[in-house]
C-alpha cells in the first residue's frame, strides 16, 4: 500500500523519538505527509544519558525534510505533567490528534553507560533495571494514553500503537524485559475495549532486530542474523497501518511489523523486506496478519453490562 502523502492533515505524536526506533516511526510519518510531535528528553547533542546521537529537534528537523511537519516537543517520559503538557500543547495548536506511537523505553542504558554487561540471571541484575523498563517503557505508555485518549476519541479513526516485541511470548532476558513487553501487549489489547465504542485502533507491535544507533554500537552482543530492519521500516510500516481506513478490523492485537509489511507492501530505504521471525522464536509458522485466530470481543471480559 502507498503511503505518500496519504496522512497529509493528520496529527501524530511519537514518543521516545530523539533516536531509534522512535526516530524511524516519525520519518516514516513524516515520509507519508503528517505533522508529527517528537518527544524526548535530549535537547542538545551529546547530552544523552546513554552517550548516543540525537535530539527531538533533530528528529523534528528531519520530519520536515521528509515532507511532513516535525515539531519538537521535549519531555521527559519519567514526569507525568510533562507528558500532560505536550498533549495539551497539542490540542492547543492543533485542535485534534490522530496517531499515538509510545515508543519511550528505558534499560538500555546498561550497553552505552560504560558499565560492564552482565548477562547473568535476575539476582544478580540491578533491581533498578526493573524500574527503568516498567517506568519509562510500561508505565510511560500507559500515562500517555491516558492523556491522549481524549484527544484521539474526537478524531475520525484515532490509532494508538505501543511499541512491544516477542519476549511477551518467549523467554529473553533479563526477566525485567519480557514482562514489561507481556505487560505492553495487554496494555495494547485492554485499551482497545475501552476505546471500541470510539472506533480507536489500539495495537501492540512488534520489529524485529532494528539497526539503531545503540544496536550497531553493540552489535557484538547480537546474533549474527542478516534479517536486520531499518528504523525506517518500522516506520514505513506503522505509516501504512495509519493509512488504511479499515484498521480498525485489526484493534487489540499484537502484531509482527514485517507481516504487516508485507500485506501492505511496504520496504525499507534500500528495497528490501525484512522477514517475519515468528517462527525463527516461537515455532509457529507465520499466519496472515488479517486473520486473527480470535477477536477481541471473544475474550472473557468482567465488564459490568
Amino acid at each position: 500500500m502507498a503511503t505518500t502523502r496519504a496522512l497529509s492533515g493528520r496529527v501524530a505524536l511519537v514518543t521516545g523519538a530523539s533516536r531509534g526506533v522512535g526516530r524511524g516511526i516519525a520519518l516514516g510519518l513524516g515520509e507519508a505527509g503528517a505533522t508529527v510531535y517528537v518527544t524526548g528528553r535530549t535537547t542538545v547533542e551529546g547530552t544523552a544519558p546513554s552517550t548516543l546521537p540525537g535530539t527531538v529537534q533533530a528528529t523534528a528537523d528531519a520530519v520536515t525534510e521528509a515532507g511532513g511537519v516535525g515539531i519538537a516537543a521535549p519531555m521527559d517520559a519519567a514526569v507525568d505533567d510533562e507528558i500532560a503538557g505536550v498533549v495539551r500543547r497539542i490540542e492547543a495548536e492543533q485542535g485534534r490528534l490522530d496517531i499515538l506511537v509510545n515508543s519511550t523505553w528505558g534499560g538500555y542504558e546498561r550497553f552505552t553507560d560504560g558499565s560492564e554487561f552482565n548477562p547473568g540471571p535476575f539476582w544478580e541484575q540491578p533491581l533498578g533495571l526493573w524500574d527503568s523498563m516498567h517506568r519509562i517503557g510500561l508505565r510511560a505508555h500507559y500515562v500517555t494514553s491516558s492523556f491522549a485518549a481524549p484527544l484521539l476519541i474526537r478524531s475520525d479513526a484515532g490509532l494508538v500503537v505501543s511499541l512491544s516485541s516477542f519476549a511477551a511470548e518467549v523467554f529473553v532476558p533479563p526477566v525485567p524485559y519480557g514482562v514489561a513487553h507481556a505487560a505492553i501487549d495487554r496494555l495494547a489489547a485492554d485499551m482497545a475495549e475501552d476505546l471500541r465504542p470510539h472506533s480507536v485502533t489500539s495495537i501492540a507491535l512488534y520489529p524485529g532486530l532494528v539497526l539503531t544507533e545503540g544496536v550497531v554500537r553493540n552489535i557484538e552482543f547480537f546474533a549474527d542474523d542478516t534479517n536486520r530492519e531499518t528504523p525506517l521500516f518500522v516506520g514505513r510500516t506503522v505509516a501504512a497501518l495509519a493509512a488504511d481506513p479499515d484498521v480498525f478490523r485489526l484493534t487489540g492485537r499484537a502484531l509482527v511489523a514485517a507481516e504487516v509489511a508485507a500485506a501492505y507492501g511496504v520496504v525499507d530505504e534500500h528495497g528490501v523486506l525484512p522477514t517475519s521471525n515468528r517462527e525463527a522464536v516461537t515455532g509457529v509458522a507465520v499466519p496472515p496478519f488479517e486473520q486473527p485466530t480470535a477477536q477481541l470481543g471473544d475474550r472473557p471480559s468482567l465488564r459490568t453490562q
